[in-house]
């Protein structure tokens, strides 16, 4: 544990989950907080509150950061790098550092950390869920779970912090040392944020640059990691048959951890599968490098459900039309990864925000796999006009017209899936609430 941060004056952004748990623990080691937020309306808000209860100040609404005073800021990751206040504070002098920075300076316990471009959650819950049940105390954190800094706070007797984390928190974070460091995989994603795609690249490979020596640092078989992994931590790939270190086939993750030899099943587990069966194999080679025995790994991967809303079946009509929920893939790339997935053939509905522009990377997949697509929200007429000339498209504008339009053209053996391939925010609260529309939607369908 650091106590760089005790006692310190601090101006913690953003008045929800991450800049409450921040001010908190901040407050708690004797510091001094003023949270802003640039909505009026998060004056009034429980995560406000909280922090007036414990001590700080709150000041939203307003137009820049209070001058002077102030010797650290932390910054939620819902604040980009280019953020003026951001900018205001680095002109003034005040380092700026994340929330995550913040709460992996008050962990006590190891960090198992897992970061990529799909499939960050699912992983982080299993690893959690895992070493749990082998009895080493764990709890999921960061950008699934709770926040680092709470968990610090309220549970600083576990033994593990499994933490997802994502490129928006290493924007702001400088000094992060997990003791075993997953990267899943890069592919194109939040785009909309990050200037391109190396800048997210080089994001993703940045939550290795702290690591200490004998720590462990687990790359995707083939991706070039630029000199990014640290003297002394040792990198191990992860990949399919071929794969030297720890590698998915057959139906089971084999690998190595010193001179043990490890091999895990994964018959009848969500992960037998060549998409997440990659995934696998990175949990495998992290959990055994956290002492977990091979036979708990195996019992935990059959038992693992997936999360809400990633390719969760909702169920299948009279006629054998089944509804897959994968509200969750806000990306092209996570798009591909369902349409791989799910049973033959597809129609899909697609559309929302898009968060990148390279429609044309899943043409050749929808040829292979897709009936029909169904588009919805803003990016509708961008994706018709990328993919019709190869698929059959149809504009519905809304979800409850998709819909209704799949399930009344389907017919037996076909998968209705929501896979939109972009972020939900022109219609919808969050993929959650796209999510929860589309199950109300489904048994609407399915029961008549």
């Amino acid at each position: 544990m650091d106590g760089r941060y005790d006692r310190c004056a601090a101006l913690v952004l953003g008045a929800g989950l991450s800049g409450e748990a921040a001010a908190k623990l901040l407050l708690s080691h004797g510091g001094s907080v003023l949270l802003m937020d640039e909505r009026a309306d998060r004056a009034d808000s429980t995560c406000a509150e909280n922090v007036r209860q414990a001590g700080g100040r709150v000041l939203c609404g307003q137009a820049e950061p209070p001058r002077g005073g102030f010797d650290i800021c932390v910054t939620s990751p819902a604040f980009p790098a280019r953020h003026p206040w951001i900018m205001t504070c680095s002109e003034r002098g005040v380092p700026v550092i994340s929330e995550l920075e913040l709460g992996a300076a008050y962990w006590r316990g190891r960090i198992l950390a897992v970061t990529g471009s799909k499939g960050k959650s699912s992983l982080v819950k299993l690893c959690a869920d895992i070493l749990d049940g082998a009895g080493k105390s764990a709890s999921p954190a960061g950008n699934y779970g709770i926040p680092l800094c709470r968990l610090a706070l309220e549970r600083p007797g576990l033994e593990w912090a499994v933490v997802e984390v994502s490129t928006f928190q290493m924007e702001h974070t400088r000094e992060f040392r997990p003791d075993i460091a997953v990267l899943l995989n890069v592919q194109p994603d939040h785009l909309d944020r990050h200037a391109d795609m190396e800048e997210y690249r080089e994001l993703k490979l940045k939550m290795f640059a702290g690591m200490l020596p004998g720590a462990l640092a687990l790359l995707p078989q083939g991706l070039d990691a630029g000199g990014k992994i640290p003297d002394g931590v040792q990198a191990r790939r992860f990949g399919g048959a071929d794969c030297g270190d720890w590698a998915f086939a057959g139906g089971a993750v084999e690998g190595h951890d010193g001179d043990r030899r490890v091999r895990v099943s994964l018959a009848a587990s969500w992960f037998d599968n060549e998409v997440l069966g990659l995934a696998a194999a990175a949990g495998v080679a992290a959990l055994s490098r956290a002492g977990v025995a091979a036979a708990l790994i195996e019992r935990g991967l059959a038992a693992f459900a997936p999360l809400p809303h990633r390719l969760q079946m909702i169920g299948c009509d009279g006629r054998g039309v089944c509804y897959v929920d994968d509200s969750k893939a806000t990306s092209l790339a996570a798009l591909a990864a369902a349409l791989r997935m799910v049973k033959k053939p597809v129609r899909l509905i697609a559309g929302g925000l898009l968060k990148e522009k390279e429609l044309g990377i899943v043409k050749e997949l929808l040829t292979q796999t897709t009936k029909k697509v169904y588009l919805i929200g803003k990016s509708a007429e961008e994706m018709s006009s990328a993919w019709a000339s190869d698929v059959p498209c149809v504009l519905c504008g809304t979800l409850d017209r998709a819909v209704s339009l799949a399930a009344r053209e389907s017919d037996a053996g076909d998968t209705v899936l929501l896979s939109p391939g972009t972020a939900s925010f022109d219609q919808f609260k969050g993929y959650r609430e796209r999510g929860e529309r589309f199950t109300e939607l489904v048994r609407a369908v399915a029961d008549h």
